[in-house]
């Protein structure tokens, strides 16, 4: 009898907690997996559903068909690192020591991620989530920054920036390639590598999500990043459909279908192993394409490295079955660090205090179809000069980076009547102009003291320009 009522007890219990607000059951139905896709250098006007004409790209169409489309998201800058750095800190990147991209020679990089700013898998962690990063690291080359040394629990990827050639890894000579902190030299092209090794991580985690420890896997492509190296058999598939397309714009469509290809994989094997259904999925780029590649940034000006829209409004999509509308499409204004926040937020971890970024829950629930108003703000350094955007409102300001030590003027547009940037207001709208040097000379002010190199002068495992030349 009183073992019969003990069970009875535990019975009791437990459907208590299936039942009740704070049940495990619910808890681990309510925290999603999230899975971050991040395209290195992929335009706005790039992908089937941001309207490519001749390209196609099911995989990211299909998250679109399935979730939300953002068309106004931007990175947090024209190039890589920063947008990274904001990604995994919730913050401006010049608010973290990288205002610019870190590069193996000291003497050409320009970032150093501060130590102490605890990154997003810490937090995730912290939460009961278990952490990876499967591809391009971009953010040091060597402790403390390295990622299993900022909370990822498993690194199989590239720590350095851009690969001399995809097949074999390279940078400068240097193998960058690593399994955690073992340097792995792998064969293949780095997207079949990312994806398989992505794959592999969803499957080494399906049964313990199932029983209630999500994971978070944060998939960073070098694709469709220089060299435009797509695999020969997806170049010849892409011109049987386009044979009179230009050469350097039919490799790019490989490089980027290609890529797509591997998305479809993981999506698939999210599909296979039955976590669809609980998985946040994110898709976006860390910059504007690249235009002497053969990149499209659909109607917006320019690209890559500039602060013109076309350098940095990207494509974003999500995913999250249940909980975002298939189909919906959102024009609220947001950036690449809100992620952080909205990341934890659906996870139901307490976004730290300190940090810029918002979330952007309410956004892809359908709750609402704006965010606060505020002022946003971009910083590249490159080659020791700084150039600038800010917004505020439906006007933007752009300083550009001083070209042979003469500073060009400010330019000033309003994006709501001029969303390609033609028409220059500065002369026009003085008082206008005013403001908006203000707003932006108050950011440069409030970040000027952090540094972006480590006591040294260096970022971590970077080579000093007196034992080797930069290429």
């Amino acid at each position: 009898m009183i073992k019969c009522m003990r069970i009875a007890a535990i019975a009791f219990f437990v459907w208590g907690c299936i039942l009740g607000n704070g049940s495990l059951w619910a808890e681990s139905k309510g925290r999603p997996n999230v899975v971050v896709i991040l395209a290195d250098d992929l335009g706005w006007g790039d992908l089937g559903c941001f309207g490519a004409p001749d390209l196609e790209t099911p995989h990211v169409d299909r998250l679109a068909r399935e979730g939300m489309r953002m068309i106004n998201f931007y990175a947090n800058c024209p190039v890589c690192s920063p947008t990274r750095a904001s990604l995994l800190t919730g913050c401006y990147p010049d608010a973290v020591g990288v205002p610019g991209v870190i590069r193996t020679h000291s003497n050409n990089s320009w970032g150093y991620l501060n130590p102490q700013v605890e990154l997003l898998p810490a937090f995730l962690a912290q939460a009961g989530y278990h952490t990876a990063l499967v591809g391009k690291w971009h953010l040091g080359l060597d402790r403390p920054n390295i990622p299993t040394a900022r909370g990822f629990a498993y690194f199989h990827g590239f720590l350095g920036d851009m690969m001399d050639d995809y097949f074999n890894h390279r940078r400068h000579g240097i193998n960058y390639m690593r399994e955690n902190e073992t340097e792995i030299d792998p064969a293949g092209h780095a997207t079949d590598l990312f994806t398989r090794w992505a794959c592999e991580y969803i499957d080494s985690r399906a049964d313990s999500a199932r029983r209630g420890q999500p994971f978070f896997l944060y998939l960073a492509y070098n694709a469709p990043h220089v060299p435009i190296q797509p695999p020969d058999e997806w170049l010849q598939r892409y011109r049987q459909r386009h044979p009179d397309a230009p050469e350097r714009r039919a490799k790019l469509a490989a490089l980027i279908e290609h890529m797509d290809w591997g998305i479809g994989e993981v999506l698939n094997t999210l599909d296979r192993s039955g976590l669809a259904e609980e998985t946040l999925v994110i898709f976006t780029s860390d910059n504007g394409g690249q235009l002497d590649v053969g990149a499209r940034n659909g109607p917006y000006r320019s690209g890559k490295g500039t602060m013109y829209e076309g350098g940095i409004r990207v494509p974003m999509v999500v995913r999250w079955p249940g909980r975002i509308a298939p189909g919906s499409q959102s024009d609220a204004v947001a950036i690449t660090m809100d992620l952080f926040a909205s990341i934890l937020d659906a996870a139901g971890a307490v976004v730290p205090e300190g940090r810029t970024g918002v979330t952007l829950l309410p956004i892809w629930k359908g709750e609402k179809n704006r965010l606060p108003s505020r002022d946003l703000f971009w910083v590249r350094l490159e080659g020791g000069v700084f150039s600038y955007a800010a917004r505020r409102g439906d006007y933007k300001l752009i300083r550009p980076a001083p070209q042979k030590g003469k500073q060009p003027p400010d330019e000033l547009y309003d994006l709501a009547a001029d969303p390609y940037e033609k028409q220059d207001l500065r002369t026009t709208r003085p008082e206008l102009y005013e403001e908006m040097v203000r707003l932006l000379e108050e950011h440069i002010q409030s970040v000027k003291d952090i540094p972006w190199r480590d006591e040294r002068g260096l970022g971590p495992g970077e080579i000093p320009p007196a034992t080797t030349s930069t290429r």
